[in-house]
């Protein structure tokens, strides 16, 4: 889900302009950006918690070339969902658990996909 798509589907549950929907939407992220940055966190009951946390310097390794890098400090963002969050996340995991496996037959493939003819229809193709 991107940005577009919470301010379109807030502007149509509230029968709001998309325009203004969006501009109150931003004002939100904005608020919640310059709450973190100056107090460090934020707590959204029922959602969870944002927290700026220091990351010390370390030593870490390219793992193309096995070579030894300096990492330098820095300040991240970390996210903790809240119960309700976790909760809902759980019943969906448990719904998915419930339905049944997929068949083992191959999905049909997507009209944009190409397909590749059968070796039955490779060798008519090439009398032809």
């Amino acid at each position: 889900m991107t940005k577009k798509d919470i301010v379109r589907t807030i502007a149509e549950q509230l029968d709001l302009p998309q325009l203004r929907t969006k501009e109150l939407v931003q004002k939100t992220f904005d608020a919640l950006i310059e709450t973190l940055v100056q107090e460090g966190r934020i707590e959204l009951r029922n959602f969870g918690v944002f927290q700026i946390k220091r990351r010390d310097a370390r030593v870490a390794r390219n793992p193309r070339t096995g070579e030894r890098v300096p990492v330098q400090a820095k300040s991240v963002v970390t996210f903790k969902p809240g119960k309700e969050m976790e909760a809902r996340v759980r019943e969906m995991d448990r719904r998915k658990a419930e339905e049944p496996p997929p068949t083992s037959e191959s999905p049909a493939p997507l009209d944009d996909e190409p397909t590749q003819p059968s070796q039955q229809e490779a060798e008519a193709g090439e009398g032809g």
